[in-house]
């Protein structure tokens, strides 16, 4: 074990900023990770109910500010009402993490080795072999995550007109079936299936390639001794992480406002929701800017994200590091 991990592991100054699937303790992977980002999730979660208030039609929310739909959530409903769905969201979140983030570190780990040897830029292999794994691992998780999403979406978005009434998430599920189905559990998969896979792909590999552009920008490289410190690498990969996730929000908002619509709207037209009715439906009521509903709370969310997430992310990366493999950085 230890062989292998010394011809794929690099042991130079730059070893701590790319630690791969061989060299980690995955009990205590999952473990760090499942206490770390569920803390994560609940600095950001205010910001999803907002920004999910702000996207459904017909609740008078939807052109307001987002810290005055904010302070309108605390007047009616409290601090609940900012955590409406974090409880459901964070339980069912850890068995979808595990089957994430393994599905990530494993097909990167794949995508670099295979791609060794190959003549193009670092910078370029890095962030395709990140890019793959991350499509890879959002095709995968999305099987489990978009009912769990539904289901949030609709606790979050209780009261609103054209929501039904649920009582807790085991209710939301009994209504869905009910109603649609199965697949009712399903609404918008197809949708975020296909865009939130190149999102993904596109969040992971600009984050990999910026931050080894960053790096080689700062003089760091495999063949010099100096390492970076602690420091260093959290403002150099939170950097990398908020200009993915700023980015990613631009381009991914107008689906996520579809889709979130699509999970949420009971009587949103005629027969059941589907992605044609419900962008018409946007059209009609606000033009092209429908589609940006929520854009400056998902911005903050996702840019915050990009940060919080991928610092939390290395950081727990950091301390899963199997203790006889940290004699090779």
């Amino acid at each position: 074990m230890e062989a292998d991990a010394a011809t794929t592991t690099p042991h130079l100054p730059l070893a701590d900023t790319d630690i791969n699937w061989d060299r980690l303790d995955k009990t205590k992977f999952h473990i760090i990770g499942a206490i770390l980002f569920t803390a994560q999730s609940a600095l950001l979660h205010p910001t999803a109910v907002v920004k999910t208030r702000m996207q459904v039609g017909g609740s008078g929310l939807s052109h307001m500010r987002g810290i005055s739909v904010f302070m309108h959530i605390l007047r009616s409903d409290g601090i609940p009402g900012i955590f409406r769905g974090f409880g459901t969201s964070a339980i069912g979140s850890v068995p979808g993490r595990v089957l994430a983030l393994t599905s990530l570190e494993m097909s990167k780990d794949m995508m670099l080795k295979h791609t060794q040897g190959i003549d193009i830029p670092e910078a370029s292999r890095i962030g395709i072999a990140n890019g793959v794994a991350g499509m890879f691992s959002n095709l995968l998780s999305c099987v489990y995550f978009v009912p769990l999403d539904v289901i949030c979406q609709r606790l979050m978005g209780q009261g609103l007109p054209g929501t039904t009434c649920c009582r807790g998430p085991f209710d939301v599920v009994r209504k869905v079936v009910k109603a649609e189905g199965f697949r009712g559990l399903y609404r918008g998969f197809g949708l975020t299936a296909i865009t939130q896979s190149p999102a993904s792909a596109l969040w992971w590999g600009s984050y990999a390639a910026a931050q080894h552009v960053i790096w080689r920008s700062l003089g760091y490289k495999d063949d010099v001794e100096n390492k970076p410190s602690q420091v260093e690498m959290v403002t150099v990969q939170a950097t990398a992480g908020m200009v993915a996730g700023a980015c990613s929000s631009v381009i991914t908002t107008p689906i996520d406002t579809v889709k979130t619509c699509l999970q949420v709207m009971d009587n949103y037209g005629s027969g059941r929701p589907s992605v044609l009715k419900t962008t018409k439906t946007l059209l009609q009521e606000d033009g092209m800017w429908g589609f940006y509903r929520g854009f400056g709370p998902r911005f903050l969310n996702m840019s915050l994200y990009g940060t919080t997430m991928i610092v939390t992310y290395e950081l727990i990366k950091r301390l899963s590091v199997q203790p006889n493999m940290k004699s090779f950085t």
